[in-house]
């Protein structure tokens, strides 16, 4: 067990460290060289857990993939609002999902699959409006697939945004203002008077998930 924490412990900090790297320099300029010597790491501590550079980027990638064991909710629209908020949380505090999401949007980075992460919100959110249509609380007319795809790419824009004016502090209040000029296009009257879209609803909903997922102890590292 101590050789398996110690494994996911160096598994990280070569993450945090091509975080960094990725971050300072862009993926195309980045060298595995100056992920070693940030992470403080030998090459074949590296080579362990990732074959190359374009795999250490992956990894880097996933890290800002969607939460799937968040709180459950009776209603299927605070679940979605939750997904956001939470995203927009971590995306202040952890440098990792911060680079993951760099990394999402960097023009250089073109033999990755940068599409991946996209993908995986929008099949999320895809779900969840799926259920929560299921559930009776989407106007008739909604088409998930579409409203997920541009929830997503609302999101991308919101938080570039908002990192570019304030390092993304001011990031719940936007995807809070985002989500209210959009719900009531989607949700049915009633469904919207009851959802919490609260610009702190992040922190805390993130906070209920990391009591209830002991693993989920070093999801986010404070910048």
């Amino acid at each position: 067990m101590a050789r398996q924490d110690r494994a996911i412990r160096t598994r990280r900090s070569i993450l945090e460290a091509a975080a960094r790297v990725f971050g300072e320099r862009g993926y195309a300029s980045a060298t595995v060289e100056q992920i070693l010597n940030r992470a403080g790491v030998t090459r074949g501590a590296l080579y362990f857990h990732f074959s190359s550079k374009e795999e250490v980027a992956l990894g880097v990638l996933e890290a800002q993939m969607p939460i799937d064991r968040l709180p459950e909710r009776s209603s299927k629209l605070q679940k979605l609002v939750d997904h956001g908020m939470v995203m927009a949380y971590r995306l202040q505090h952890d440098p990792l999902v911060q680079a993951g999401v760099s990394l999402a949007l960097d023009q250089g980075a073109r033999e990755l699959d940068r599409n991946s992460a996209f993908r995986a919100w929008s099949d999320q959110l895809e779900q969840i409006l799926t259920e929560a249509r299921g559930q009776g609380e989407l106007l008739p007319h909604i088409d998930v697939t579409d409203t997920a795809e541009l929830l997503t790419g609302a999101f991308s824009g919101v938080q570039a945004m908002s990192q570019a004016s304030c390092n993304r502090a001011d990031l719940g209040h936007r995807v809070s203002v985002l989500l209210r000029h959009v719900l009531p296009s989607i949700s049915t009257p009633a469904m919207l008077a009851a959802l919490d879209l609260s610009p702190e609803r992040g922190e805390r909903v993130f906070q209920e998930y990391r009591e209830s997922s002991p693993e989920a102890a070093t999801t986010v590292t404070r910048s």
